[in-house]
């Protein structure tokens, strides 16, 4: 490389890169900047949402505030209170719960005693003893309005208490109790934007506007789901804005911008989340508009400079030199156009051949496989034909039940005929596509099905337990089908003996992991069992040509796995495959 065309690269690199470093810096500022009307509007957004909230909360503070001097409730701390006073008091309890929408209303005496309430039948589930023993309960004996949120019984009923005193003589003579339906007060705003929630001290969800963040521990760097895991996530601060990256729902924006705000009326702090989308969006346009406006200079100024070095290069060549290295290069071109080519034609031949060859693997397979597979097609076509005349003769008799069961019958005859035939078309087709995920207990089903007549001619005992949920790997469906097929028939024509045994085994940890053991004679040279053209087998079209396992070898590979064949020590041999798992990112889909 000349001391010339060294120096053009470095000055492109050079030239690159401070683009690359101006390009992020636009992206940077640019959404910093994005951020801030976001930031504000979300502020506006929170703020309306709180002052709603709190503005729903205080009609009910107000009528507990309000109902606790009323006469017939003052009258009932009088001892003994009368049944029919009771009965007025709780009467106007329920009078004020229906006009208002709470929840309840419960007036107790002093000593926690119930005196009235609009719906006794609930009231134990709304104050109960944890609530008479609590703080909201104890303040109000002082004199003072309490107010907090409500014990959480079986039920699963979110409430929000206030305990106004009612006084008399100078004294606490009463409390009421006005329990809030928080779900009535989150029906008027769910599903609005932002998405909102108020938690309580320990940082438990306890309001908000997305119903599937309801009871979720929001902590310090932490998310936690009811009765779950916590959830992990990924928190930037930009500036003066906190980002989140977390998969909290559908309905929730990933990422957002976090705005929280104290709520001292109620005892809760407010959250915001914000999409930042357009954010990112108006970032990504300047950043990519910056980095086309340099390219287009770099570009402009590097044509000059290219244009004059080469008219300066011309100009000092001499005419005849510069024919000649024109013709030299012409014919060089030529000649490694022709290499090229013909390497290319050479590497799609091969490509073909290789093809060709698993196609015809599988062909050989579908082959040796058709005597068995006649059979099973046969005997259920066979069985569908006894029906059907047998289910004409029960109609003209009159016997509809009966032929209903025949109809039942061959339609399960069917779709036996239907899975046999969908499996060997699936089998027969060629296979092109990269690997994905895919169910290897149902990999393993469908070459057990295309193989059961020849394992049930030749005697063999299958020894296999599905697995009780899906084993998910990295890999081709039918090409890994082909490799089961192959391993599977190669077993059945090692066991000579009178045991005949073929096991096959499925785990998921530490990798996905296919086992095929059988009670054979074993393998000879376990080192050469991959190469092509190596067989244990007798020479013959019906033999093989010792192609399978290299073929085998050649798919499993292609999926980013590995197979191995070895020999048991109690005899027979064994293969196992292990494939690659499915990452985190495509188990959730």
């Amino acid at each position: 490389m000349s001391h010339g065309l060294q120096r053009r690269i470095a000055v492109i690199l050079i030239y690159l890169l401070v683009s690359l470093a101006l390009v992020w810096g636009v992206h940077r500022v640019s959404y910093r900047q994005a951020l801030t009307p976001l930031n504000e509007r979300g502020q506006s957004d929170l703020a309306l949402t709180v002052d709603r909230l709190t503005s729903q909360m205080q009609r009910y503070q107000d009528l507990a505030v309000l109902m606790a001097a009323h006469p017939y409730l003052r009258s009932l701390s009088q001892q003994p209170a009368q049944a029919e006073l009771r009965d007025l008091a709780s009467r106007l309890l329920l009078a004020s719960a229906d006009r208002t929408t709470a929840l309840n209303l419960l007036y107790f005496s002093p000593t926690g005693e119930l005196l009235a309430a609009a719906r006794p039948d609930t009231a134990a589930q709304v104050a109960g003893q944890a609530f008479r023993d609590g703080p909201v309960f104890r303040r109000a004996l002082t004199g003072a309005l309490g107010a907090g949120i409500g014990p959480l019984g079986e039920d699963q009923i979110r409430s929000y208490l206030f305990a106004a005193p009612s006084f008399e003589g100078g004294g606490v003579r009463g409390v009421l109790v006005v329990a809030v339906d928080v779900n009535q007060v989150e029906q008027v705003w769910r599903g609005d934007r932002p998405a909102v929630w108020f938690t309580d001290a320990r940082g438990r969800v306890f309001i908000t506007n997305r119903s599937e963040l309801l009871h979720w521990t929001i902590g310090e760097g932490q998310l936690t789901p009811p009765d779950g895991q916590p959830l992990s996530f990924t928190r930037r601060e930009i500036a003066d804005n906190v980002i989140w990256r977390a998969p909290l729902g559908a309905y929730v924006p990933d990422p957002a911008l976090v705005l929280t705000r104290n709520v001292p009326q109620v005892g809760m702090q407010a959250t915001a989340l914000i999409a930042v989308g357009s954010a990112a969006r108006i970032a990504a346009l300047q950043a990519a508009v910056a980095g086309l406006v340099l390219l287009a200079f770099g570009a402009v100024l590097f044509w000059a400079m290219e244009r004059r070095r080469v008219l300066a290069q011309a100009n000092a060549q001499l005419e005849n030199r510069v024919a000649v290295r024109t013709a030299e290069l012409s014919g060089a071109n030529m000649m490694l156009r022709r290499e090229v080519t013909e390497r290319q034609e050479a590497e799609a031949a091969l490509k073909r051949a290789q093809a060709e060859l698993v196609q015809a693997g599988k062909l050989s397979a579908l082959g040796q496989m058709s005597a068995g597979l006649s059979h099973e097609l046969n005997q259920p076509l066979m069985a569908i034909r006894q029906f059907a005349e047998n289910g004409a003769l029960l109609v003209e008799r009159g016997k509809v039940e009966q032929a209903q069961a025949n109809l039942t019958r061959i339609g399960e005859l069917a779709g036996r005929m239907g899975r046999i035939i969908r499996n060997l078309r699936a089998f027969a087709r060629q296979e092109s596509e990269p690997p994905r995920r895919v169910d290897l207990g149902q990999v393993v089903a469908s070459a057990l099905e295309m193989t059961e007549a020849r394992l049930a001619k030749d005697g063999v005992t299958l020894n296999w337990t599905p697995p009780d949920q899906p084993v998910l790997a990295m890999a081709g469906e039918v090409r890994l089908a082909q490799v089961l097929v192959n391993l599977i028939t190669n077993a059945a024509d090692a066991m000579t003996g009178e045991v005949r045994e073929l096991t096959l085994s499925l785990t998921d940890t530490p990798r996905p992991t296919i086992r095929v053991a059988d009670t054979g004679t074993g393998i000879a040279q376990p080192e050469r069992i991959f190469d092509p053209f190596y067989s244990t087998k007798e020479v013959g079209a019906a033999k093989g040509m010792g192609l399978g396992l290299s073929i085998s070898y050649g798919m499993v590979q292609s999926f980013g796995g590995e197979i191995r064949g070895a020999n048991r020590p109690d005899g027979g041999a064994e293969f196992v495959i292990e494939l690659p798992a499915v990452p985190d990112a495509m188990v959730a889909e």
